[in-house]
């Protein structure tokens, strides 16, 4: 027998009704278990869907459209799909269960690593993304961990090389002042002692404080268009004099047209710390090439000095705050500051520094955006 459209209309608007009472008391049974297991949460959706589909079986029968026999066949199929569906629902639980104990289970562990158990995509990018934040975590555990024992041998350095200094003048200026020496030659020489030293320690307290300004975030440049060149040609002059009193020459080709962005006193700071410190660790009458050209389309500097190498361990620590290796340490060697200040710098400015061993030396390299 063919059912009128509008009964057919009616039933479908009774049924829907009555499906969505269900729905609703599924969702605030869902609320009130928001915090317990998947599994349950499961269940319960589970049995909403059979629930609802029962509803919509007795709106039928209220409204007469199927006869007693055929309700009870409708109801004992419906029973049967439901305890299926609810048995799934149970499964589905317990594996997303197990799947989220095995994520819990390797988050807490010591060292975080993918679960070799497979699981559901939505965990499986999860744990993705976990062991990304865990390398994370352990790269900025170990330069903080470097960090600290750059600071600690930085107390340690900058302590021996203030004592001495401070230990030589408080000499010189007790025996001016017991006239222990009297005589103008030695006492000039006293007084441009003194004055050395003073210089000295003026150096070394700028170093820190340039270098607490870098590790502080609080260096501001004034960044305009200038020369890569002129700064090069600038750090040379400045270094001319140390270079010449220890007999080592300063080779230079410098590209010119070579623009960069940059704060020019700052920068050329990090330049010349370069220079310093090639002229420092040359052995006398040697060599020290500076050239400056545009290389993979960045502006490019290179130091190269005649140091007679770096220990490969000590490579990777060479822009270390403090550290000077042990070939270094001698006194007038400075705080080993001057590296570090010139990758702060060189980083302030988005570029790269770097040092190979080369020849008889080693080479420092610094890359800059092009202006």
């Amino acid at each position: 027998m063919r059912i009128p459209l509008e009964d057919l209309l009616w039933v479908a608007w009774y049924a829907a009704l009555a499906a969505a009472v269900v729905a609703a008391l599924g969702l605030a049974v869902l609320h009130v278990l928001r915090e317990r297991s998947v599994a349950v949460q499961l269940v319960v959706v589970g049995l909403s869907t059979v629930l609802a589909t029962i509803s919509g079986i007795v709106v039928i029968s209220l409204m007469m459209l199927i006869n007693e026999h055929d309700r009870a066949v409708v109801f004992a199929v419906v029973t049967a799909a439901g305890v299926v569906s609810v048995a799934v629902s149970l499964l589905l639980g317990r594996r997303l269960v197990a799947a989220n104990r095995v994520l819990v289970d390797a988050v807490r562990s010591d060292a975080y690593r993918i679960p070799a158990t497979r699981l559901p995509a939505e965990l499986a990018e999860l744990s993705r993304e976990l062991d990304a934040a865990y390398r994370r975590l352990a790269a900025a555990h170990d330069r903080e961990q470097a960090l600290e024992a750059s600071r600690r041998e930085l107390v340690a350095w900058v302590s021996h090389d203030l004592r001495t200094p401070l230990a030589g003048l408080r000499a010189m200026a007790e025996a001016l002042e017991d006239e222990v020496v009297d005589d103008p030659a030695t006492v000039s020489r006293y007084h441009r002692r003194i004055r050395v030293e003073s210089d000295r320690l003026t150096e070394m307290v700028d170093d820190l404080f340039e270098l607490s300004r870098i590790h502080a975030g609080a260096l501001r440049l004034s960044r305009r268009r200038i020369g890569l060149s002129d700064l090069v040609a600038e750090a040379v002059a400045g270094t001319e004099a140390l270079a010449r009193a220890k007999g080592i020459r300063l080779r230079g080709d410098v590209q010119s047209g070579l623009p960069v962005e940059a704060d020019a006193g700052e920068l050329g700071r990090a330049l010349r710390n370069l220079v310093v410190n090639a002229i420092r660790h040359t052995p006398d009458d040697g060599t020290i090439e500076i050239i400056a050209a545009e290389r993979d389309g960045a502006a490019c500097v290179t130091v190269a000095d005649a140091c007679g190498g770096i220990p490969e361990a000590d490579l990777p620590r060479v822009f270390d705050v403090a550290f000077r290796g042990e070939a270094a340490r001698t006194p007038g060697g400075g705080a080993g500051l001057g590296l570090a200040i010139a990758r702060g710098i060189v980083e302030a400015h988005a570029g790269e520094i770097g040092v190979v061993n080369a020849g008889a030396g080693c080479r420092f390299v610094v890359r800059l955006p092009l202006g």
